[in-house]
């Protein structure tokens, strides 16, 4: 399965208020569960390709194919995306893990095209709420997420910046019987109880970011955080663990 490393992207790849078009390459690694409520971790790849115009328009290896504005205090932004497929077996990609053997008998999830959408609004400078949703264009059985989010920067100087933020992710029931649920099937293939999980709110995030410009084209980022399924999530049979840290460090290099 795909980590989720957009989340982890600063200043190297935000452009909504870029002057021209810029080009920004880079990678790194990230940490992260092998899948939602795995108790296995896993190490993966990432790669930075990020070109941002200054209309707005980019085209990202992380944000995908998008628009990005700022209106006074408000930004808005609107991309096109992939969610990554979840196999019932261990098996990995450029991008990481694509699945476990803790699924075992659950069925693979296909990959879905998504719609992005973000919008954001600077309380005070410093303090920004922000608040996102994807929307499956294909295999919609995978289902829409939403979130919540208000980051705080701690410190920022003209090399460093340091940032922390709380987050809260929603679902509909679509995808939390998809990800988190289990069908009669399943179950009888798993020896897992049946599970219809009730849409709503299903994971918690800290994260806590730290960005180090080493001079005006490179870019150092590092992110300590961790995620935590609450509710209906926490209880499924599929969860294996409730709370997993993750972590990434990448260099970026801005043409």
């Amino acid at each position: 399965m795909k980590l989720s490393v957009p989340v982890l992207i600063l200043a190297c790849c935000s452009g909504v208020h870029a002057q021209e078009n810029t080009l920004t390459i880079g990678g790194g690694l990230a940490a992260a569960p092998r899948y939602a409520g795995s108790k296995e971790m896993q190490l993966a790849p990432i790669i930075i390709i990020d070109y941002q115009m200054a209309n707005g328009l980019y085209a990202s290896s992380m944000r995908g194919l998008g628009y990005g504005t700022a209106l006074g205090d408000f930004s808005l932004d609107a991309a096109l995306g992939v969610r990554g497929e979840r196999l019932e077996k261990n098996e990995s990609s450029i991008v990481g893990s694509r699945g476990s053997t803790e699924l075992r008998g659950m069925g693979d999830i296909k990959a879905s095209a998504t719609a992005n959408l973000h919008a954001g609004y600077s309380i005070v400078p410093g303090l920004v709420l922000g608040a996102s949703a994807s929307l499956p264009l294909s295999h919609k059985e995978n289902g829409k997420t939403a979130g919540l989010e208000i980051t705080g920067v701690l410190h920022e100087d003209k090399s460093d910046k340091l940032a922390l933020s709380l987050g809260a992710n929603f679902a509909d029931q679509k995808y939390m019987q998809t990800y988190h649920g289990v069908t009669a099937s399943q179950a009888l293939r798993t020896g897992r109880k049946q599970f219809s999980p009730k849409a709503g709110m299903y994971e918690a995030v800290l994260k806590f970011a730290w960005e180090h410009r080493v001079d005006q084209r490179w870019t150092l980022t590092g992110m300590l955080g961790s995620s935590t399924l609450v509710r209906e999530a926490a209880r499924s049979p599929v969860t294996r663990r409730n709370t997993a840290p993750t972590a990434a460090f990448y260099a970026s290099y801005r043409y």
